[in-house]
């Protein structure tokens, strides 16, 4: 097999687990071609136009859907791009998926269904939400509100998450197989600033609003209605309790258990992420 037929693609190669994925095999020494907007060439889901450069010689790509499996129009679009890739001479496939989400579960029928090998990663939210994402910002000014209230999830960390990409992508023994990804414990929203509040020394507040509340706050920003219509599927329907309970995916795909919540907290605090100086 040329070094062609063994350049790995990472789709949302910037992302959260992306970015991740890309560093660790770029360490390993492995080719990589990462699928993102300003990547060379470049990747976007909505211009099919993109695809074939991107997957051309690839032996096995990961694929991280934006913004959501949930969005409509994303099963077509993922059952496109995996019949290119089959067509193309891809041989394996690693999807990101997501718990609880009935429109992620079609497009790991779409994958699963493809003929060629398959992995699934069926992860929970991630902690790194409150890190690199949209959370970010409020536990900065010291509250985050959010429609949700006494539901527990069990944060996943997006490095384990990576791991079990690489090493789905690079070794034996994972094809046909659904890892669900989680923590080894399940916290509440408001037990997850707790912890952070604890490990930077701040006063951070969390408030449970109504979901018609937060609907008009996202309104008065002028997000984009889809977007709106997507936060408020994962937070009043994904986050109902049906993924509160912990799995054991992290070990079975990796050999040792989950990163706990904590473990994060505390490398993101040390980081200086969260801002310090307001003592509790």
């Amino acid at each position: 097999m040329n070094t062609a037929q063994q350049t790995l693609l990472v789709l949302g190669a910037t992302g959260k687990t992306g970015r991740r994925i890309t560093q660790r095999l770029e360490a390993a020494g492995l080719p990589v071609r990462q699928g993102s907007r300003d990547a060379n060439p470049p990747f976007d889901w909505e211009d099919r136009s993109t695809w074939d450069a991107v997957i051309d010689g690839v032996h096995a790509a990961y694929i991280s859907f934006q913004p959501d499996l949930a969005v409509p129009g994303a099963v077509e679009t993922i059952q496109a791009f995996t019949d290119l890739a089959v067509k193309s001479g891809v041989r394996k496939l690693v999807l990101l998926s997501g718990r609880g989400e009935v429109e992620a579960q079609q497009a790991e029928r779409v994958v699963q269904d493809s003929g060629i090998d398959w992995t699934i990663l069926r992860a929970s939210w991630f902690c790194q939400n409150f890190s690199e994402a949209h959370f970010l910002e409020p536990i900065v000014q010291g509250e985050l509100a959010l429609p949700v209230g006494q539901v527990a999830e069990p944060f996943v960390d997006a490095d384990d998450i990576a791991e079990c990409a690489v090493a789905a992508l690079t070794q034996p023994g994972h094809t046909g197989q659904l890892y669900e990804l989680t923590g080894p414990r399940a916290l509440t929203f408001a037990d997850a600033v707790t912890e952070i509040a604890r490990a930077t020394h701040r006063n951070i507040e969390f408030v449970a609003v109504p979901a018609h509340a937060y609907r008009q706050a996202m309104e008065q920003e002028q997000l984009p209605p889809a977007l709106i219509d997507l936060v408020l599927y994962l937070f009043t329907t994904v986050l109902d309790g049906r993924n509160t309970p912990v799995t054991d995916g992290v070990l079975r795909a990796l050999g040792r258990p989950a990163r706990d919540f904590s473990d994060y907290v505390q490398r993101t605090a040390a980081a200086g992420i969260w801002g310090k100086g307001r003592t509790m």
